[in-house]
């Protein structure tokens, strides 16, 4: 990513008459703002679709069953949640459990680490209500 900044530019011709231009410079980001913009890429990457957000949502609740999260996530179908399910597993997001009961029980709850992510889906709640107020009032 480049940043293009312009300066006035005094340029003194020959007769003494100066003519005024804008030169143009590209400066790179600060390392800072690269980091800075890695790190929102890899949040974006881990958190991003349709469903994640809202099944992390529905599992600060509690563990629930398969069943449970589809029930409660409107909308899901079966086979994208349990893509969804294999992915936050894999990154460390949620845990899965499975019961030896009759029939298998399978539980699905947040890890220590996906808990994590509570600041920010509260945030996100906090301005998704706040703009819906914004919206219903018009």
């Amino acid at each position: 990513m480049q940043v293009l900044v312009y300066f006035c530019h005094y340029k003194t011709k020959s007769n003494g008459d100066k003519k005024v231009t804008m030169k143009q410079i590209t400066r790179e980001p600060s390392h800072e703002c690269k980091m800075a913009i890695m790190a929102v890429h890899d949040a974006i990457d881990v958190l991003s679709g349709k469903w994640k957000i809202t099944i992390i949502t529905c599992l600060l609740f509690g563990p629930k069953r398969y069943s449970e999260i589809m029930r409660d996530v409107k909308g899901i179908s079966g086979k994208v949640l349990s893509r969804e399910l294999r992915e936050m597993e894999t990154n460390l997001l949620i845990s899965r459990t499975v019961i030896d009961t009759q029939p298998i029980t399978v539980s699905y709850a947040l890890t220590e680490y996906g808990q994590s992510v509570q600041p920010i889906i509260t945030v996100l709640s906090a301005w998704g209500q706040t703009h819906r107020e914004q919206i219903t009032k018009k």
